[in-house]
């Protein structure tokens, strides 16, 4: 890594770090409702990775989002972010759809939040508290993110943004997430906030 991007990435943790508190009074819990689909992509990655996929032994409670913590979440999503190429399924695989690790540095909106989550999985975070979430953009384009619960509300790590927001300050319309009961099944999601996104009906 370059001195610039390691620059920049320490800056980074260290100003999302310091406005943690700002956080403090946001407090949303995303919404869930019903089963919904799982995404195709989704659906074979799990056929490769079977151990990501099953039913939780134990549905943890919205992980205590402390300072420390919130550092390590900064971290990750900037080094992620760094670390990893843009580059299409279509452009690595020859086809849409290919939900997988970016072992080889390169890799799209889903791949970055696979590997955030296994990133912050390997540091202590229950795996019922990171989870993969399907959004739509305003262009009204199909985004993958990750949501991470806390006792504070959930917040979206993102390959598109810099910044760990509060899934509230994002300007995603919010679609389906994984269940936090079993992360081969997921839920639709309740999004009644006021949020204009085109190509949307």
């Amino acid at each position: 890594m370059s001195f610039g991007k390691t620059f920049i990435l320490a800056a980074s943790v260290l100003v999302q770090t310091l406005t943690l508190t700002t956080f403090a009074s946001a407090n949303s819990t995303m919404p869930t409702a019903g089963r919904s689909t799982q995404p195709v992509g989704h659906y074979e990655f799990c056929q490769s990775y079977v151990e990501d996929c099953r039913r939780h032994a134990q549905v943890e409670t919205p992980v205590a989002l402390t300072r420390e913590l919130w550092a390590e979440v900064v971290e990750v999503n900037n080094l992620v972010n760094t670390m990893v190429t843009p580059m299409t399924d279509m452009e690595m695989w020859g086809r849409e759809e290919v939900w997988s690790y970016p072992t080889h540095g390169v890799g799209d909106c889903e791949d970055y939040a696979l590997e955030k989550r296994r990133m912050l999985s390997e540091r202590g975070i229950s795996a019922s508290n990171l989870l993969m979430t399907v959004v739509r953009q305003k262009n009204g384009a199909g985004h993958a993110v990750l949501t991470l619960r806390t006792s504070m509300g959930d917040f979206i790590l993102d390959n598109l943004e810099p910044r760990v927001l509060a899934w509230t300050d994002t300007e995603y319309r919010f679609l389906k997430r994984q269940s936090e009961k079993h992360a081969g099944i997921w839920v639709s999601i309740e999004d009644g906030r006021d949020v204009l996104v085109g190509s949307l009906k």
